[in-house]
């Protein structure tokens, strides 16, 4: 499942093309991803004009100059793919070439996009169908984004707020992570990496990360410091790219290169002065990687 840094990743991707676009068409190849389309999809967003695309955790959220907003889900296999009218693609440097089977092509946007030459084509492909698109009136309200945390990738993520969030949770502090309603967007890769980077145990309970009364917030501070730098790190790099994140134009992301803990188990550490090795255990269903001899 895409992580904020590939949803981010994608999203940069598609603003040049889509921001100030005028919606010409819209194709609706089938009735349904993972769940049906809204009602009258392709006619009530034929003519409008998006004015930004925007991200709220994992979700894309395009703005148009009216009516309801759009949010987009990529699953477990959606991509965008930017076409140009004559049906050439615009692709990166290290260019993969994803699913261009047509029967996996579901929904295709047909733009005028400011100072583009004829028009462009945004292709949403998704083999197994995990993806949805979805209209909201109000944002704050949508079942999807409704309760969502903070985000994780400005200065309002400190430690006294993390020590707030945490306070009084006797859960593993890697499973309060990877809580939506505390913190949105943060995953299961960024949540392991974030760990290593603080030095601190995933198995620990998340209440630890609230000192008592006139006590420093140092663990939590080093931990928001950690997710901050390592979701920003990741969006530097593309984001992940291990079986189908790749960006809008066909590059895929490098950051599974720097990877200090995730998929490396039985590996050395890679911090310096560090003798351990890298363990993998089970936590709520999903492998969490982390060095017992530097994570306290």
């Amino acid at each position: 499942m895409p992580e904020l840094p590939e949803v981010e990743t994608v999203r940069r991707g598609l603003q040049p093309v889509m921001e100030g676009a005028r919606v010409l068409k819209v194709e609706a190849r089938r009735p349904d991803l993972r769940f049906p389309l809204p009602e009258n999809f392709a006619e009530r967003l034929s003519g409008r004009r998006i004015v930004s695309l925007g991200r709220r955790a994992k979700y894309l959220v395009v703005s148009f100059d009216c009516g309801p907003l759009l949010i987009c889900h990529l699953g477990m296999s959606g991509s965008f793919r930017i076409e140009a009218a004559e049906g050439t693609s615009r692709p990166g440097a290290f260019y993969i070439d994803r699913s261009r089977n047509l029967q996996h092509d579901h929904v295709v946007f047909h733009l005028a996009s400011p100072g583009a030459r004829g028009t462009t084509r945004v292709v949403f492909n998704d083999p197994r169908r995990f993806g949805f698109m979805l209209f909201a009136d109000d944002p704050d309200r949508h079942p999807m984004l409704a309760g969502l945390g903070v985000e994780p990738t400005g200065n309002e993520l400190g430690g006294p707020l993390l020590a707030g969030l945490f306070r009084g949770r006797k859960a593993p502090l890697k499973a309060a992570l990877l809580d939506q309603r505390l913190i949105a967007g943060l995953g299961n890769i960024y949540a392991s990496e974030a760990l290593w980077r603080a030095g601190l145990s995933p198995r620990r309970q998340a209440c630890t990360m609230a000192p008592a009364a006139g006590r420093s917030h140092q663990r939590a501070s080093r931990l928001a410091a950690a997710i901050r730098s390592v979701i920003a790190d990741a969006i530097e790099a593309g984001g992940s790219s291990l079986r189908d994140h790749a960006g809008a134009d066909g590059r895929p992301g490098y950051f599974q290169h720097s990877f200090s803990v995730y998929d490396r188990e039985g590996e050395a550490c890679r911090r310096p002065g560090c003798s351990g090795r890298i363990r993998r255990i089970v936590q709520a269903g999903r492998s969490t990687f982390y060095c017992p001899a530097c994570q306290r």
